[in-house]
């Protein structure tokens, strides 16, 4: 089992920036990719970013030179740096891990990104 506990995020305004953390305990030798999600009231969860343990990337296509998403492997933390935020960026951000040769994932919790305008 892995837990992924998340910290950051709170309200900023249009064109300001923020950065999420989380971190990993656990069985970590199982995680292979790290990443994050977004969930708009109203909407799907999302894939904002993601990064392998060999540092292979992928972002939304939204979010693409504005966030940055940053992997310490020895310390199993991953970092979404959020430059010039944007309204439509309002959501509830979650950590995401999943685990080697398998379909399984785990969650954080979600924490809250506000972006007012």
């Amino acid at each position: 089992q892995v837990q992924l506990v998340e910290s950051g995020g709170g309200l900023v305004q249009a064109g300001g920036s923020l950065r999420l953390s989380c971190a990993a305990s656990g069985d970590i030798p199982s995680i292979n990719a790290m990443g994050w999600y977004r969930q708009a009231p109203g909407k799907q969860r999302e894939l904002v970013a993601v990064m392998t343990p060999t540092s292979n990337t992928h972002y939304a296509d939204s979010v693409k030179g504005r966030f940055t998403i940053n992997r310490d492997n020895a310390k199993a933390t991953v970092a979404l740096q959020m430059d010039n935020l944007k309204p439509e960026d309002t959501a509830v951000y979650y950590c995401n891990a999943d685990r080697y040769a398998t379909e399984l994932e785990y969650w954080g919790q979600g924490t809250q990104v506000t972006v007012s305008s």
